[in-house]
């Protein structure tokens, strides 16, 4: 866009460059000569200038060259070694005043005021400046200097490079996932523009803490951009895969310093091999060829797919990049936006006025950076709050007080508390969006490894869960999406010889359901062949050749340790190692896989999870004078049996029918060594549990009811047994001991009793 085309400003955008302006002299009144401070706030607010400049038309001439020259002194204070001093906060000063008088200038319909021409000829150092029109040169020497490896100062610039760090993740992110939606659509200029703000803000922040090798880096992938916002040159396939290239080498050295910071590696200086980068960056730069071409497979169609919204699936044959792109030009009306596509950090800077106006997440409020230690300490708290209200309401002499006045107070305590109880709970749920983005460069680089053309479809990114269910789900994540990309969809040809789209598709979704958080992974391949399965599993000595085994209970032979179908091992899969540990990690996290697949049609794996890994919903019963929770997500059903339910299979044990199938019998009080008050089975309650394909009927003697429990580690003492998952404290002050159904499913088929488990009859 040309900034000095269209209509003269508007006195809304005049306001907004005044209010800019003015908190830049309000930042320099507190500049200290030979220090830093202040530095970051008046780089934003220049960038904030530089958008409003390029974001609205008509922006007067003297004020865009102003903010020009001010970027460029900003810069080499960033880059040193001038950093402030008084010269440079002198000609900053005067820059305000010279800015101040060109806005009045222009409000009073005069002539605004010439810039001094020693400010475009001269830099902060006083030596010449390099010319302001036109782009950076595009030209490089044959051969680069090796980089200087950057050596961090973690004991004075820690909080410095904390910030750095978080900020920078947050960046590459969004630099990845914009740089994918420019794969599918080349001209969409929203996001070419949202990619050139993240790294100047790299740049800069950079800069400012002295990495210079990331400054330099970033600046050459800015530079790349900025020539393809001006239609100097066109995206296509070099300049995608030079920028993903960059954006891996920066995201490498940031996280290097997170593990520096973390006291994960030790504080020698991080080697910045970026002499290839930077050679091929500008190499794309001159639209040069280039030097070692490789075949390259086709480009996979990663489609990041919002739902509700009307997918559009690229045909495998057209390549965005058979042909030059056009040049940029303004995105449909319909096609998302900057925001939409690339996430809101990457373009956040804002005018402040502007913001509001554009519905920025900032508008009407704020956000503060947390401690994650101190949200846990917080939320742990609350739990224990939680747990001495339900004790007060319940205590027997606190119920047997006649009064009015103290009844309404509990009540008003009891909504308080859950109230406080669901915001602080609230604090660690985030959307599940950035784990499920982070797929889409994997689709992608998956695709391009295997030859396939491959679809990513993302549903249901703002579904919100636990922030520690997120982070743990991630390895799990990504190995099940390496499975279908490689087990499940098959090549081109073969999808086009079964009638298929040549385009694989995979979709990955996220919803509220069955009383917490439903992940499902589907893909339209070849699908589960239970017959391979069954007999892969008997040729290895894992399942008895005689077992007569559902189709569910076939397809979860695939979690067992060192099974594979794969006949070849190669870099991705044929190990047989994975999926057992994919099944290890969702079993930590309280959850459960199911497996529905059709041979030629696709599989679906369903993850459950919980919301939340510090609450859990729970049903009460009751054995004897103990009190047990089972975890209601593992729970199928309940019913008092009748006689005649209840047979003995040989070697099997004790069976009862439920719906038509023989389901195994579980005496929990023999197991647990707890005396039931029940004379026979039809006196008591048959609880029906399910996990991992597996089922069992559990005998207890009644059901208490339905509650929500906070969860405790029951310590060192307890840490060999998998039994118990936990205590929680109950109303009464007596503590109730959570059962693993995953264990319990699993037990051996008989109902002799076992060990017992620490009496629950202590009371908290």
């Amino acid at each position: 866009m040309n900034p000095l085309a269209g209509a003269p400003w508007t006195p809304e955008n005049l306001e907004v460059a005044a209010t800019l302006i003015s908190q830049l002299a309000e930042e320099l009144a507190f500049v200290v000569p030979d220090q830093d401070s202040g530095l970051l706030a008046i780089n934003a607010l220049c960038m904030d200038l530089e958008q409003l400049i390029e974001a609205e038309a008509g922006a007067p001439v003297a004020l865009v060259s102003g903010v020009v020259v001010l970027r460029r002194w900003i810069d080499e204070i960033l880059s040193g070694p001038v950093r402030f001093n008084r010269t440079s906060i002198g000609l900053l000063g005067e820059w305000h005043h010279w800015a101040n008088a060109v806005l009045v200038a222009i409000e009073q319909g005069e002539a605004p005021r010439a810039m001094p021409p020693e400010w475009v000829s001269t830099d902060l150092s006083g030596q010449p400046a390099q010319a302001l029109a036109g782009a950076a040169s595009t030209t490089a020497a044959p051969d680069v200097e090796p980089i200087v490896p950057i050596q961090l100062n973690l004991a004075q610039d820690q909080e410095l490079l904390r910030e750095f760090y978080g900020e920078s993740m947050e960046l590459l992110q969004d630099i990845e996932r914009g740089v994918l939606v420019l794969e599918e659509n080349p001209s969409d200029k929203g996001t070419i523009d949202a990619i050139f703000r993240a790294f100047h803000t790299f740049k800069g922040s950079a800069g400012f803490l002295h990495l210079a090798a990331l400054g330099e880096l970033a600046h050459e992938l800015e530079t790349l951009l900025d020539a393809v916002r001006r239609a100097d040159l066109s995206i296509n396939r070099e300049v995608i895969d030079s920028i993903l290239a960059g954006a891996d080498a920066l995201n490498q050295f940031t996280t290097e310093i997170g593990n520096q910071l973390d006291g994960r590696q030790t504080a020698d200086p991080i080697a910045v091999p970026t002499r290839h980068i930077l050679m091929r960056v500008r190499a794309a730069l001159r639209g040069d060829a280039p030097a070692a071409p490789a075949p390259v497979a086709p480009a996979p169609q990663v489609a990041v797919i919002e739902v509700p919204a009307v997918v559009v699936v690229i045909p495998a044959a057209a390549s965005p990049f058979d042909e030059p792109a056009a040049p940029s030009s303004p995105a449909p009306a319909d096609a998302p936006s900057a925001r939409a596509v690339v996430a809101e950090r990457a373009g956040s800077n804002e005018p402040p006025k502007v913001a509001r106006d554009a519905g920025h997440p900032g508008a009407g409020g704020g956000f503060v950076k947390l401690d994650t230690e101190k949200l846990d300490a917080l939320v742990n708290l609350v739990g224990e709050l939680v747990i001495a209200q339900s004790m007060v309401v319940q205590n027997p002499e606190v119920q047997g007080i006649n009064s009015l006045q103290l009844s309404r107070s509990l009540r008003q305590l009891s909504r308080v508390t859950s109230e406080l109880q669901r915001n602080a709970m609230s604090l660690r749920m985030v959307p599940i969006r950035g784990l499920f983005q982070k797929m889409s460069r994997l689709v992608r680089d998956l695709g391009v490894l295997q030859g396939k053309q491959v679809q990513l479809v993302l549903e249901g990114e703002e579904t919100e869960l636990d922030r520690n269910i997120v982070e743990k789900m991630s390895d799990p994540l990504i190995h099940m999406i390496r499975n279908a990309v490689d087990h499940g969809l098959e090549q081109a040809a073969a999808r086009a010889a079964g009638g298929k789209p040549a385009t694989g598709t995979i979709r990955l979704s996220a919803s509220h359901q069955r009383g917490g958080i439903v992940i499902r992974i589907q893909d339209d391949g070849r699908g589960l062949d239970a017959k391979r399965i069954l007999a892969k599993a008997v040729d290895r000595g894992l399942v008895q050749p005689d077992a007569v085994l559902t189709q569910a209970e076939v397809f979860a032979l695939i979690f067992l340790p060192g099974f594979s179908t794969v006949e070849t091992v190669t870099e991705l899969s044929g190990r047989g190692v994975g999926m057992d540990l994919v099944l290890d990690h969702i079993q930590t996290l309280r959850g459960k896989v199911e497996i529905e697949s059709e041979p030629g049609a696709g599989t679906t794996f369903t993850i459950l999870l919980p919301l939340t890994l510090a609450i859990i919903d729970g049903l009460l019963v009751g054995i004897g004078d103990d009190r047990y929770i089972i975890p209601t997500l593992s729970v199928c059903e309940s019913f008092r049996p009748r006689a005649g339910m209840i047979s003995t299979v040989h070697e099997r044990g004790e069976m009862i029918s439920v719906r038509g199938r023989q389901t195994p019998l579980l005496r929990l009080g023999n197991h647990l060594g707890v005396k039931s008050r029940a004379a026979s089975i039809e006196e008591g309650i048959i609880v029906v549990v399910e996990s991992g394909g597996a089922s069992r009927a559990l005998l207890v003697d009644q059901l208490i009811g339905k509650q929500e429990v906070v969860i405790k580690s029951l310590g060192r003492a307890f840490e060999n047994q998998n039994l118990v998952a936990g205590g929680a404290v109950l109303g009464d002050g007596w503590v109730g001991l959570i059962l693993d159904v995953d264990t319990l499913v699993k037990l051996p088929l008989d109902n002799r009793a076992g060990q017992a488990p620490p009496s629950t009859g202590t009371h908290a």
